[in-house]
């Protein structure tokens, strides 16, 4: 995956920058949205953090700002301009990817650590690994739009009223139907343990998408340590579990913040 293609938009719309709250960060957090998922999803997570975390959330095409862009076809139409659109002070940066956002995260990762700049810390939730076949393809080019809508809110984290509304089941439609096709056929090529970060995975325990026993293959993709955690609840776990899923998340950032300087040149 190139990580120099040039932005299709502003660098604010691909990567929105939340107001800090304090008088300088220390870590800078990059969350990516699951599948037919948007920033404004993670927004409320501003709450949630210190004032010390600058909170960074990509935003993907055919959304938001990014409406009128041609609909992703592979991940690195979602990872590549995240890559681009990211500030230029970004040590201390630890990527969080939900379901289908960790294999994006995993992809800027990746790109990162190529280009000289690794994160301090991936956190992958509710995601197989990238090198595994999907293993719950929702196959929407074989779904009525009723049908594809059922199958979302099954999997939880669309806000019903968005879906039951016709005029803007009709806007995120197109953009719902192009995360999961993509998601249902992505597959990493090529060297695997292509990171040297520690990666952090949670999940729920009660997930029909992703169960516990997956959880643990995301320790071969770098060379660095791979801790695993699991919190009550299904796919979107940690709708119910805030506490409990922000205090893992936090011990990631505290790592992240004293962790030591491996500097270099973002290109």
């Amino acid at each position: 995956m190139s990580h120099a293609l040039p932005a299709p938009c502003p660098d604010e719309d691909v990567v929105w920058r939340l107001p800090e709250t304090g008088s300088g960060h220390q870590v800078s957090l990059l969350v990516l949205p699951h599948a037919g998922g948007n920033a404004h999803a993670y927004a409320s997570w501003r709450d949630a953090l210190p004032s010390e975390v600058r909170m960074l959330i990509g935003q993907y095409p055919g959304r938001g700002a990014r409406f009128a862009e041609p609909l992703p076809t592979t991940m690195a139409d979602l990872a590549g301009p995240v890559v681009h659109a990211l500030p230029q002070d970004i040590d201390n940066l630890v990527i969080l990817g939900h379901s289908m956002g960790a294999l994006v995260a995993f992809e800027v990762a990746r790109a990162l650590t190529a280009a000289g700049r690794p994160p301090r810390a991936l956190v992958a939730s509710a995601c197989r690994a990238p090198f595994l076949p999907n293993p719950a393809k929702v196959h929407p080019e074989r779904l009525t739009d009723d049908e594809l809508v059922a199958a979302i809110k099954e999997r939880g984290g669309t806000e019903d009223g968005v879906l039951d509304e016709p005029e803007l089941r009709e806007i995120v439609l197109p953009s719902l139907r192009a995360d999961f096709a993509l998601d249902d056929d992505y597959r990493h090529e090529g060297p695997v343990r292509s990171l040297s970060c520690p990666v952090t995975v949670i999940g729920g325990r009660e997930d029909p998408i992703v169960p516990v026993s997956a959880l643990g293959r995301w320790s071969g993709v770098t060379d660095g340590p791979c801790s695993t955690a699991t919190l009550p609840g299904g796919h979107f776990y940690f709708q119910q579990q805030d506490e409990r899923f922000f205090a893992l998340l936090q011990e990631v950032l505290d790592r992240a913040a004293t962790a030591p300087a491996d500097r270099g040149a973002l290109v």
